[in-house]
């Protein structure tokens, strides 16, 4: 049976609390690449951003954030914490695909968007990552292995990835680092740079 991908398809898995992916924190990865300097506040762009817990956490380190999601609920749940928290940060219904920034944004974090998109939208979504992307942008990657291949989370293997986000328009500049997710799948975390092209 066809994975529903569809904004209502992500909006009845909310519902259903079916987030598997959730993993009721922000990713120690995520946190790691902050404490080590590599991540630094800036103007930073969380794609299919779930409940939020990484914007959560970057808007409390002084980061300008703005992430979007499809789903209703993961939105309403990120703009109810935020406010709970007295944090700002621009939180963006809307598919990811029809998504219009005229600024460009100085990091990029990917975790589990691509893994929850069809491959047969990758590369469109690569080239919408570089577009959103600065020159010399830093992109900061966690590819789910997952060994699924017909429904999400869609693994995201290095060899694939290295196709997908590949020269002239990424540098591979630091990675993989292996991230265990409560799932009992594994990320591997890399650090990608977007170029002048």
């Amino acid at each position: 049976m066809k994975s529903d991908l569809s904004q209502n398809g992500w909006q009845d898995r909310y519902v259903a609390g079916k987030t598997g992916w959730d993993r009721g924190g922000a990713s120690p990865a995520m946190m790691t690449w902050v404490e080590e300097g590599k991540l630094r506040p800036c103007r930073i762009l969380i794609p299919g951003c779930g409940r939020g817990h990484e914007a959560i956490a970057l808007a409390e380190a002084g980061f300008d954030v703005t992430a979007i999601d499809f789903a209703a609920t993961a939105v309403e749940h990120l703009k109810l914490e935020l406010r709970r928290r007295g944090l700002n940060a621009n939180v963006v219904q809307s598919d990811l695909f029809a998504f219009c920034e005229p600024d460009s944004f100085d990091a990029i974090y990917e975790q589990t968007c691509l893994c929850a998109i069809d491959p047969s939208q990758w590369q469109t979504y690569q080239q919408l990552l570089a577009c959103w992307l600065r020159p010399h942008g830093k992109l900061f990657a966690l590819f789910m292995q997952s060994g699924q291949y017909h429904a999400p989370p869609f693994s995201c293997d290095l060899p694939s990835m290295r196709e997908l986000f590949a020269e002239p328009t990424w540098q591979w500049n630091d990675g993989p680092v292996r991230v265990e997710h409560p799932t009992g799948m594994h990320e591997l975390g890399c650090l990608l740079h977007r170029t002048e092209t």
